[in-house]
């Protein structure tokens, strides 16, 4: 779990601890803290903010990847712009939640890009589908499942 804000961080682990089935096995405050967590952790999923200081959670994501290919990266954002849902996308992150629906679709969003499933809040759907459209990798990377769980329409 990274994020720069460790009141976020509490609350994520406490929500994911207590309310699923999940064991949070390291959290960090920077992207460079992050990558360096994937390295020797191997988690199954990193959920990563965008915003973090130094480097950005759509930054790390490659090396998150390289250093642990089979973590599946969940990007946490409080912007909804296409830009960004692009460029996760096209960094390799299998899913973007907002911040502004993280309670309800957070559980959600894990288990499925656990399953090597795309996710994405409602609110930026139609930006994935596009960045989907966009690139060949994150759909590589769920070539079993292509379907995007948590999509409307």
């Amino acid at each position: 779990m990274a994020d720069d804000h460790v009141v976020m961080r509490q609350a994520l682990r406490n929500l994911l601890e207590t309310g699923a089935d999940f064991e949070c096995t390291a959290e960090c405050s920077s992207g460079t803290e992050t990558v360096e967590a994937a390295r020797y952790e191997k988690p199954d999923v990193a959920v990563v903010d965008i915003s973090m200081p130094g480097r950005s959670g759509i930054d790390v994501t490659p090396e998150i990847l390289q250093h642990s290919p089979p973590t599946a990266v969940l990007i946490l954002s409080m912007h909804s712009d296409a830009r960004y849902v692009v460029r996760a996308i096209k960094a390799g992150a299998l899913g973007y939640v907002l911040k502004t629906s993280v309670v309800d679709d957070l559980v959600m969003a894990i288990h499925a890009v656990h399953q090597r499933q795309t996710y994405f809040s409602p609110a930026v759907a139609e930006f994935a589908r596009a960045g989907l459209a966009q690139t060949s990798s994150p759909v590589d990377r769920t070539k079993n499942d292509p379907g995007m769980t948590g999509c409307d329409g």
